[in-house]
């Protein structure tokens, strides 16, 4: 489905908090729903001055991309950050390392984000000791600590 600028630029946008960081707040327009997309997520997201894209997080099955399109920020890769801003890429491996984009910039962040939609993921928040199971639309948070491993 062809989507055009006009129309993308007329798409309302989803204002989404995370749910263990009420600091990461960003404006979703996910192009891939609206193209109908099955497979893929692709959103175009904005996020404000002293906001955060997401809790600092890894997916152990997905991969993750993020294109940078206006603003400047932070790219929290593990231990390592990285001052970002237009033009620049990030590749997100499944299995890699927890990631946040931080705009700690002055004007609003806006990103295209890509990531797959596989019917199961893992995804872990390390800073806050959680797991997320993802099985087919059921979401299931625990502690990491519970996990007993065998």
């Amino acid at each position: 489905m062809y989507l055009s600028a006009n129309e993308i630029a007329a798409m309302q946008a989803v204002r989404r908090v995370h749910q263990l960081n009420s600091a990461a707040i960003r404006e979703d327009k996910s192009l891939g729903d609206e193209a109908g997309l099955k497979n893929i997520g692709i959103h175009l997201i904005t996020i404000a001055p002293g906001d955060k894209s997401t809790e600092f997080h890894s997916h152990k099955y997905e991969d993750e991309a993020i294109y940078v399109l206006s603003g400047r920020g932070t790219e929290a890769i593990g231990n390592e950050t990285h001052k970002i801003g237009p033009g620049d890429f990030i590749g997100l491996p499944a299995g890699g390392t927890a990631h946040e984009t931080i705009n700690d910039g002055t004007e609003p962040l806006v990103c295209l984000v890509i990531g797959q939609r596989l019917a199961q993921d893992v995804v872990d928040y390390p800073r806050k000791g959680k797991r997320l199971y993802r099985n087919s639309g059921q979401r299931d948070m625990i502690d990491i600590a519970q996990i007993t491993p065998r």
